[in-house]
């Protein structure tokens, strides 16, 4: 078996080439820079770029399953050039937002290709990740011990990067889960507050929550660059999923515009890994340990 990884230097895909590599399966990588990817011990790395179909012929020789990173605007010659190389699987990296129906342009266009080809499909569609605390208030916390946001309450159920690549694997891996489309998010709802009281906890040092105004915050993240200042926008409620703007005399809540954004009263329980893995799912304050280091002064 020989199973082709794309995104594999991204926070899920290093996590799925782990454990495919512990399942003992054949793994390729793809990644623009094969000699910078520090794979692990075993992975092939493979050049290609998704935004190039014509890139991956190297890439799809002698392989039979592939994780799928989402790149909407090319996903069908993608998935038609995998098809033509004898792939017969696929797994798709795609999002807990087309579940609720707020994604129509950026990871269902994905799914679709994948579904009409004719292959067997998986899609694995994670919430909000927890990852995305680190790259929103990871520089704040390091240089100040600090996070500036205007919405403490806010709350929803941040989702650990391993239990989304445990899933993928176990598709990749096992027979039974063709045809399923797996949301995946935390265990438990919890408010931008608690989470960084959690991540002050796993560090061993206080961080304040400082609450500033969305332009402020906005600023600030714009300023921080990366993540932050793509996100910013959307995160703030100043656009929706689709990336339009959001008329300023809206009336609706912000986690009508951010389906990653919700208040503590709706505590309906939410789909996690345990019901794909039959382990329960990590917790925030574990995946704040596991990364306590990376929240530490430089």
């Amino acid at each position: 078996m020989e199973i082709l990884v794309t995104g594999a230097t991204g926070n899920v895909g290093r996590n799925v080439v782990r454990r495919l590599i512990e399942a003992g399966a054949g793994v390729r990588a793809l990644t623009r820079s094969p000699h910078t990817a520090e794979l692990p011990e075993g992975v092939r790395a493979v050049a290609g770029d998704l935004t190039r179909p014509d890139s991956l012929a190297d890439a799809f020789e002698g392989v039979d399953r592939m994780f799928l990173f989402p790149v909407a605007e090319t996903a069908r010659e993608v998935v038609a050039s995998a098809r033509r190389a004898g792939v017969r699987r696929i797994v798709v990296l795609s999002s807990g937002a087309v579940t609720t129906g707020f994604d129509t342009v950026f990871h269902l266009p994905v799914e679709r290709a994948v579904e009409e080809s004719g292959l067997d499909w998986t899609h694995v569609r994670p919430g909000e990740f927890a990852m995305n605390k680190l790259a929103l208030w990871g520089p704040s916390i390091r240089a100040e011990g600090v996070v500036r946001d205007p919405n403490p309450d806010l709350a929803w159920y941040p989702v650990h990067e391993r239990d989304i690549a445990d899933v993928a694997a176990l598709a990749l891996l096992e027979d039974g889960h063709h045809g399923r489309a797996y949301t995946l998010n935390g265990p438990e709802m919890l408010s931008y507050r608690r989470q960084v009281e959690l991540i002050a906890e796993a560090v061993g040092r206080p961080i304040r929550f400082e609450v500033v105004s969305r332009d402020e915050a906005r600023e600030n993240y714009r300023r921080q660059g990366g993540f932050a200042a793509a996100n910013a926008d959307f995160l703030l409620g100043f656009e929706d999923y689709s990336g339009g703007a959001v008329d300023e005399t809206d009336s609706r809540p912000l986690e009508e515009l951010n389906p990653a954004a919700d208040d503590t009263t709706a505590a309906d329980p939410m789909p996690t890994a345990e019901a794909v893995t039959g382990v329960p799912a990590r917790t925030f304050a574990q995946w704040a340990r596991d990364h306590a280091h990376e929240f530490l002064p430089d």
